[in-house]
């Protein structure tokens, strides 16, 4: 039986599920508050929309899990909106309005599935060279994303909140160095709670809000979506990349689990599960769809790498569909808290691609001109996310994408210099 298809007795798989929960939930609520805001959506509104995000990302991740149809990766993967593609959508729907948006997710998650075949053919200019760098700068744009959770409206943070990231890091990582067995597993969902009570005990736990108990998950919030090609046109450059950083993500989690990569199956159907998700988030009123980082960092860490687990983890997301007042107690967590986690599962992140970089060889020159040119036109956009707003907006979209340009120049520059020594 493969790593991935082994069974977990259920009291050891619930906690497991609740510790993949906990470390991506933020993602569907913090772009329902984005979306919310920026559409100015009314408190009810938000918490249909925040109920759609959870059913999006639960139907997304059971997919990934069981690859139902060929649609999915058949990994333990689970799927949340994401930022950069919720960006995207706030964009569009400011420049248009919410329906345009709404059916511009739609047209890409019906293109992502149609280009999955032909994505597969060119995957193999993706060698490990190209991918370790696709990971590290996956890996730091999410540090640098995670840690704007602490930063205040003045554009600094509050003591208090570094004292509470850095109390929730702490703790993580003594509990996982002290704790044995099965214990071990679950050290970041202990440093987390940890990091609650302490944030209780302070006074920085977050208001937890009244509200409607059932919050259902509700088709075409904004409207029947209207199909505008010219607007898709950005959100379709997002999803090339997109595709890209799904190879990168499906490698690393392959390897997380112990599994050989299949590239049809693995990488085809982490894309087309991407797609379909992304197709169903239109209709609920979402972003694109993407397949989640987080989670990859707690399997290299727990060494738990069933499938089921992040099944279990769709369930427990279905459920807070419907179930508003717990999303509310979820939200409560405090950000330093959730920061502090996210920043060691995101470092676990960044050192696997450090990893992968392990098997080139960097005595040849090419090979370290090339993820040198990689790695800086990737993290320029993640040091300076500014660097190129006075750019045409097409132009800006690609050239801001730290992924897509940490593949584009990885590719060309690995086929540039291969080419030059079969010469």
């Amino acid at each position: 039986m493969s790593p991935e298809s082994e069974a977990v007795p259920l009291k050891a798989l619930a906690p497991l599920a609740v510790q993949h929960l906990l470390v991506m939930i933020t993602g569907p609520i913090s772009s329902v508050f984005l979306v919310a805001h920026a559409l100015d959506l009314d408190a009810d509104s938000s918490a249909r929309l925040l109920a759609a995000f959870f059913l999006v990302s639960a139907i997304g991740t059971a997919f990934q899990s069981t690859g139902f149809l060929r649609v999915g990766a058949r990994l333990p993967f689970v799927m949340l909106p994401g930022g950069a593609a919720v960006v995207l959508f706030i964009q569009i729907a400011q420049r248009t309005d919410a329906r345009t948006a709404s059916g511009a997710v739609v047209l890409t998650g019906l293109a992502c599935f149609a280009l999955a075949p032909v994505f597969l053919r060119i995957v193999r200019f993706f060698p490990p060279l190209v991918l370790g760098v696709m990971v590290i700068v996956i890996g730091v744009n999410l540090l640098r994303i995670t840690a704007q959770l602490v930063v205040g409206p003045e554009g600094a943070a509050e003591p208090s909140s570094l004292g509470l990231m850095a109390a929730t890091i702490v703790l993580t990582v003594v509990l996982f160095r002290v704790l044995r067995g099965g214990w071990r597993r679950v050290a970041m969902l202990l440093g987390m709670a940890g990091g609650m009570l302490l944030g209780l005990a302070t006074g920085q736990l977050g208001e937890i809000t009244g509200g409607p108990v059932f919050a259902l998950p509700q088709p075409f919030p904004f409207g029947v979506p209207h199909f505008d090609l010219l607007a898709t046109v950005p959100m379709l450059l997002f999803a090339i990349g997109a595709m890209a950083e799904a190879t990168g993500q499906t490698v690393l989690n392959a390897e997380a689990v112990g599994t050989p990569v299949d590239r049809k199956r693995h990488i085809g159907g982490t894309i087309r599960g991407d797609a379909v998700a992304s197709l169903l988030s239109g209709v609920f009123g979402g972003p694109v769809m993407v397949t989640s980082g987080e989670n990859v960092g707690i399997v290299r860490i727990t060494r738990v790498r069933s499938r089921y687990v992040t099944l279990g983890t769709a369930v427990l997301l279905a459920v807070l569909a419907f179930l508003a007042p717990v999303a509310r107690l979820i939200g409560a967590v405090p950000s330093a808290v959730v920061c502090g986690t996210g920043l060691v599962v995101f470092g676990m992140i960044t050192g696997l691609g450090v990893k992968m970089l392990r098997e080139v060889d960097f005595g040849q020159d090419g090979n370290l001109m090339v993820a040198t040119a990689a790695l800086v036109a990737g993290l320029l956009p993640v040091v300076a996310p500014d660097l190129y707003q006075q750019l045409p907006p097409s132009l800006g979209l690609i050239l801001g994408s730290g992924v897509t340009m940490a593949a584009l120049v990885g590719v060309l520059g690995n086929l540039l210099f291969s080419a030059r020594s079969a010469e």
